[in-house]
């Protein structure tokens, strides 16, 4: 979370989806206004995770497209422009996971 913060990322979300969902614990969703911050804050994430040992298992989108999905197993962080963020509305299909912290 520090990580996309650092990046200014925007209306940063970590929500605890177990017991909801049978693929990850945790979701972190967050934003960012163009492609160049897009592309810092996903930097900025995979290189504090990989300090601490972890890599993604798996990673979607670009910055260009809008989405970008990093997962790292339990964890799957979203970082998403605005537009995209509003159209997957993922905030919304995962209403009822508790909030664990919210950024905004």
């Amino acid at each position: 979370m520090d990580a996309a913060s650092d990046r200014q990322a925007a209306n940063i979300v970590l929500l605890d989806v177990r017991g909801m969902c049978g693929f990850a614990d945790y979701f972190v969703i967050c934003a960012g206004d163009s492609p160049r911050q897009l592309n810092a804050i996903e930097d900025a994430i995979e290189k504090t995770l990989r300090s601490e040992g972890a890599a993604a298992v798996h990673r979607e989108g670009s910055a260009d497209s809008g989405w970008v999905l990093l997962d790292y197993g339990d964890v799957i962080i979203h970082v998403f422009s605005a537009e995209e963020r509003e159209f997957y509305n993922l905030d919304g299909f995962w209403r009822n996971a508790k909030t664990i912290l919210s950024v905004q």
